[in-house]
């Protein structure tokens, strides 16, 4: 192993729903900071792919802490609409990361697309992990989950776009499923897996 493996990091995020799951992610016994404990705000994601703006985040605070971070950039990307929000899934919530205005937008724009939208949309949620050393050494992994849009937002487990979101092979949102199931089928788990040798 060319690391020495990580005992210390701060995870990249100031959403708080993505720093549950990647604290549930990762070992128990690694000590975890984040960017709400020092006060540090996120930059702007400027990148045109997922990967790219993981690596923004992930350098960014990385450097404001002076430590070891693990960065995630994700959304989900809906094929009919251009593979939209994608990159821009979060700033499709606003501000004020208001995700129920983010799927009203979902909605309107497949009916704008098609008025007969509701049969299987194809999309995905696709998952960036970048981990920045303060060497400025870097490493990157992508995890993706196929699915299909739902008719209507079911669950309240889960954040963002969870509720409208049914995985292949399921009839279940990941908003209905219990952290445990969508834990085990996830795109952030998906990409995790490549970067656990690090831990």
């Amino acid at each position: 192993m060319y690391y020495k493996k990580i005992k210390k990091l701060i995870i990249g995020t100031n959403n708080q729903g993505k720093v549950r799951e990647i604290k549930n992610l990762l070992p128990e016994h690694i000590v975890l900071d984040t960017p709400k404990n020092l006060n540090i705000k996120s930059p702007r994601e400027i990148g045109s792919s997922f990967l790219e703006n993981s690596l923004i985040k992930a350098k960014y605070f990385s450097r404001k802490a002076k430590e070891i971070c693990l960065a995630d950039d994700s959304g989900l990307e809906i094929d009919i609409l251009g593979k939209l929000p994608g990159i821009y899934s979060a700033r499709w919530a606003g501000k004020k990361s208001n995700f129920k205005l983010a799927i009203k937008k979902v909605y309107k724009e497949l009916s704008k697309n098609d008025v007969n939208w509701k049969n299987k949309i194809k999309c995905r949620f696709v998952c960036a992990l970048t981990i920045y050393w303060p060497n400025k050494k870097f490493y990157q992994s992508e995890g993706v989950v196929e699915g299909i849009i739902s008719k209507k937002p079911n669950g309240n487990n889960g954040f963002g776009y969870d509720p409208i979101f049914i995985p292949k092979g399921y009839k279940k949102t990941f908003g209905e499923m219990s952290f445990k199931k969508k834990f085990k089928i996830d795109h952030r788990y998906k990409a995790f897996k490549k970067i656990k040798k690090f831990f």
